[in-house]
């Protein structure tokens, strides 16, 4: 089932892909998954189709409804979860008092586990992009024989260098010097580069919010005013939003401060598991993303290249830029078809009647 190797797809020969129609959860709970964590999950779709589970980005973001729209909802069984400390999920990271110690990359591929047995799921296609494709690939070599396919996009390992390029002045900040300013004056004084997520650090830890509050909002709209080719004012309103911005923030440069909680490389090192267990896949990539760089989705491809990389010409980091999207819904509708030749709803659960 592998697909072609790359494609750098130039001006499409074809009208490009959009959104499925709209769609409403038929299932949605709660799941306990222990450190005082209970996660938001929801199910759409066909409950005898492909399991798939789409793993949003942050971390710290949390799923949207057009989340459940890049999935057939005839032939899947789409589950959307929101991940620790965020969305709908408990206690929320909001919080002054929150305790993010155990809101780490393994606890979340554990809490993936979690959900899948709970679910009475065997194997399931993983969608990610952006940090989700960092959690997808952190789970695929933790628990690959649960893995019936992947569908990744805006590839982001938290290499040091990956890091370094967005938040510590290391190439971003040459591209968006306007923005960058912003970032650099809400740090405060005396940081030099290599030292902005560690000041972040300190700053959306205070439990005073005239101090944690300013520097959710500047990290957030630094993201948000560079994830995208063109300026999105839209999406850069919805994130000055304090619990929203305050949230995404606290979580993502947790996890930023601490690496991961991998070694430099790590997954890139580890994507020939995915191989040796003939996990097919697909990469889908903006040529002038700023967040996590096409360098990046390379080094993945070429530690893996039975996986298909698609490369969107004109298209920054975000998924729901015209071309982008456009060949993750490709990428799902392949999918749909080359395992419905080997995939039998009915055994799609371990178990029937949990999903309540």
């Amino acid at each position: 089932m592998t697909a072609p190797t790359v494609h750098d797809d130039g001006v499409p020969s074809h009208p490009l892909r959009s959104f499925y129609p709209p769609i409403e959860p038929r299932a949605t709970g709660m799941l306990d998954v222990g450190d005082g964590q209970q996660i938001y999950w929801e199910e759409c779709g066909n409950p005898d189709g492909i399991p798939a589970v789409f793993l949003h980005g942050g971390p710290g973001g949390g799923c949207s409804p057009a989340h459940r729209q890049v999935f057939d909802p005839e032939r899947y069984r789409i589950i959307l979860f929101d991940q620790r400390g965020c969305g709908r999920s408990l206690p929320h990271a909001w919080e002054p008092e929150a305790d993010l110690s155990t809101n780490t990359t393994w606890h979340l591929v554990e809490d993936m586990e979690r959900l899948r047995t709970h679910l009475g799921v065997d194997r399931w296609l993983v969608f990610g992009g952006s940090w989700g494709s960092t959690l997808a690939l952190a789970y695929a070599q933790t628990y690959p024989q649960r893995v019936l396919a992947l569908v990744l996009r805006g590839i982001f390992t938290l290499r040091k260098r990956e890091l370094d390029w967005y938040y510590e002045a290391g190439g971003a900040d040459m591209v968006w010097p306007d923005e960058w300013e912003h970032y650099v004056a809400a740090a405060g004084e005396d940081v030099e580069p290599g030292g902005y997520i560690e000041r972040y650090h300190e700053l959306l830890s205070h439990p005073d919010p005239a101090v944690h509050g300013p520097a959710g909002i500047a990290w957030t709209t630094w993201e948000a005013a560079t994830s995208t080719l063109l300026r999105d004012q839209a999406h850069l309103d919805e994130v000055q939003d304090p619990s929203y911005a305050v949230t995404f923030a606290r979580i993502e440069n947790h996890f930023f401060y601490h690496q991961g909680w991998m070694r430099d490389g790590q997954l890139i090192q580890g994507a020939r598991l995915l191989a040796e267990h003939h996990i097919p896949g697909v990469i889908v990539q903006g040529r002038y993303d700023m967040c996590c760089p096409i360098g990046t989705a390379w080094a993945l491809h070429r530690a893996w290249p039975e996986a298909e990389l698609r490369i969107s010409p004109t298209a920054g980091h975000a998924f729901s830029e015209p071309e982008t999207l456009s060949a993750l819904i490709e990428a799902t509708d392949f999918f749909a078809t080359q395992l419905s030749q080997s995939f039998d709803g009915a055994h799609s659960r371990e178990t029937s009647g949990q999903a309540s």
